[in-house]
C-alpha cells in the first residue's frame, strides 16, 4: 500500500464514531478528574496508578488500557505515551487526555481497531511528568506565556537535561568493546536527579516496555536517537553531526511511521524549520546531552522517539481541536508500531522461563533482554535474521528467522544448561587426556628437551 494511503486509511477506520472529547486546558484538579473519569467509564479495561510525587507533591499518574489491567500478560509488549516533560509545552498533555478519552469511547462503541489494540497491547499514558512546571506556565495562559515559563520543574531543572549521561559511558564502552545495552547507572546517580526524574527512572526499570514516545512543543518533527552527540563540543545549531543508533533504519521508519500519519508534519516545512520527511535525528538537529530518550534506549529495552507537536507551546483552547484531528491517527498507528519484528519466550529445558536473558542480533550492535517471565520483544525492520539469545549458565542458541511487514514473527528459544565440571574432575579428564596422547605418540627426550621454555 502506498505509504500517502495508509493514514487515510487508518484515519476511515476510526470515522466509526467520533468520542465526546473535551477540548479544554486542564489544571491538575482538572486533569485528575479527567483521568478518573475515563477510568469509571471503562472499568474493565483501565487502571490509574502513580509513580511518585513531583516537587510540590503532585501525583505522577499514569492511564493503563489493557484486557488485563495491572498485568504483564507473556508475549503481550508494553507502550508509553509521556507528555509535558517541559510544564510549558502543554499540546502533549492535551493530547494524552484526549487519546484517553477517545480509547475507552472507542472502545464501548465496538471499534474494532481500537479494541484489538487494546486487547493485544498493554498501553500506559502519562500526560503530566511535570505537573509543577505546567500550573506556573497555566497561571499566565496561552496568551501571555514566555517562551520559558514553566519550562522547567519548581527546582527549576529542565527534567529533558537530568538523566544520567549514558551516552559518554556508551560511547567509550564501544571503543573499548564493552556493553551495548543495559549500560550500569553511576554509583551517584540517585543524588544528581530530581524527584520527577527518579520516578520515571525506577518506572521504566520496572516494565519491560518496548517502544515509547514523549511529547513536546516548540516545532514540528518527529526527533530520533541519538540525541547526543559524540562530541559534546558541537553544540550549536551551525555545527551538528548526526548520530545514528544501531537501529537507525528502524528509528526513521518509526518516526516517519508518525510523521505521515500527521495531517502536515511529513510536509517537512512548519515553524520556519525544514525537516525532510519531518524527522530528524536529535544529534543533527542539535546536540542534547542527559536526554529521556536516549536514556531508554541505553539503559532498557525500551525504543523511544520524541515528538515535537506545535509551533506553539500553549496554544489557545479553539485550536485543540484541529490539533486532535491532526495527531489522532498518528497517536493511534504509532501504537501500533510496537506489534513488529520479533517477539518469543526465552526458557530452560523444563519449559520455565529465563529472565536477564540476552537477544542478539547479527549486525546491529545493540541487544535487548527478556523480562521477567522469559519473555522478549524485538523490534526490527522486514527482512532474514540471525538471532541468539544467552544466558548466564546455558549454551547460547542462534536461529534465523524471517520478518514480515504484516506482524511479529514468533521465536522462541529453548536453553539447555552448561555441565559445569568440578575442578578435580577437570584435573583427572586432563591427565588421562594427557596420557592417551602420550600412549599414541612417544616424544624423544632430545626433542622434548628441544621444545621446553
Amino acid at each position: 500500500m502506498a505509504r500517502w494511503l495508509r493514514p487515510l486509511v487508518g484515519a476511515l477506520l476510526l470515522l466509526e464514531g467520533a468520542a465526546a472529547l473535551s477540548f479544554l486546558h486542564h489544571r491538575y484538579e482538572e486533569l485528575v478528574q479527567a483521568l478518573f473519569r475515563v477510568q469509571s467509564q471503562c472499568p474493565y479495561v483501565t487502571r490509574i496508578y502513580s509513580i511518585g510525587r513531583s516537587v510540590e507533591g503532585r501525583h505522577l499518574y499514569v492511564l493503563e488500557f489493557s484486557d488485563y489491567p495491572g498485568i504483564h500478560e507473556p508475549l503481550e509488549p508494553e507502550f508509553k505515551y509521556v507528555g509535558n516533560m517541559h510544564g510549558n509545552e502543554v499540546l502533549g498533555r492535551e493530547l494524552l487526555l484526549q487519546l484517553s478519552e477517545f480509547l475507552c469511547e472507542e472502545y464501548r462503541r465496538g471499534n474494532e481497531r481500537i479494541t484489538r489494540l487494546i486487547h493485544d497491547t498493554r498501553i500506559h499514558i502519562m500526560p503530566s511528568m511535570n505537573p509543577d512546571g505546567y500550573e506556573v506556565a497555566a497561571k499566565q495562559g496561552p496568551d501571555s506565556n514566555g517562551y520559558l515559563t514553566g519550562r522547567n520543574n519548581a527546582n527549576g531543572v529542565d527534567l529533558n537535561r537530568n538523566f544520567p549521561d549514558l551516552n559518554t559511558l556508551m560511547y567509550y564502552s564501544r571503543e573499548v568493546s564493552g556493553p551495548n545495552h543495559h549500560i550500569p547507572l553511576p554509583d551517584n546517580w540517585k543524588s544528581q536527579v530530581e524527584p520527577e526524574t527518579l520516578a520515571v527512572i525506577q518506572w521504566i526499570s520496572s516494565y519491560n516496555f518496548v517502544l515509547s514516545a514523549n511529547l513536546h512543543g516548540g516545532a514540528v518533527v518527529a526527533n530520533y536517537p541519538y540525541d547526543k552527540s559524540q562530541d559534546q563540543r558541537l553544540r550549536s545549531h551551525r555545527h551538528t553531526v548526526n548520530t545514528p543508533t544501531p537501529d537507525d533504519k528502524l528509528f526513521q521508519k518509526l518516526a516517519k511511521t508518525y510523521s505521515y500519519a500527521h495531517s502536515w508534519m511529513h510536509r517537512g516545512w512548519n515553524c520556519g524549520d525544514y525537516f525532510a520527511d519531518g524527522i530528524t535525528n536529535g544529534a543533527s538537529w542539535y546536540s542534547l546531552s542527559k536526554g529521556m530518550q536516549d536514556f531508554n534506549y541505553l539503559y532498557t529495552n525500551c525504543f523511544e522517539i520524541t515528538l515535537e507537536l506545535s509551533c506553539n507551546k500553549f496554544p489557545p483552547e479553539e485550536d485543540l481541536e484541529r490539533q486532535w484531528m491532526a495527531n489522532r491517527e498518528a497517536l493511534v498507528a504509532f501504537i501500533e508500531e510496537v506489534h513488529q519484528g520479533i517477539k518469543g519466550t526465552v526458557s530452560d529445558e523444563n519449559n520455565n522461563g529465563i529472565a536477564g536473558a540476552v537477544i542478539s542480533v547479527q549486525g546491529i550492535s545493540h541487544d535487548i533482554t527478556s523480562g521477567d517471565m522469559g519473555d522478549y520483544f524485538r523490534l526490527l525492520l522486514p527482512g532474514t535474521y540471525t538471532v541468539t539469545a544467552s544466558a548466564e549458565g546455558y549454551k547460547p542458541l542462534t536461529l534465523t528467522t524471517t520478518v514480515s511487514p504484516a506482524a511479529p514473527s514468533l521465536v522462541h528459544f529453548q536453553l539447555k544448561q552448561e555441565v559445569v565440571r568440578k575442578p578435580a574432575e577437570r584435573r583427572a579428564s586432563g591427565t588421562r587426556m594427557n596420557n592417551k596422547a602420550l600412549q599414541k605418540k612417544v616424544v624423544p627426550r632430545a626433542t622434548r628437551r628441544g621444545t621446553q621454555r
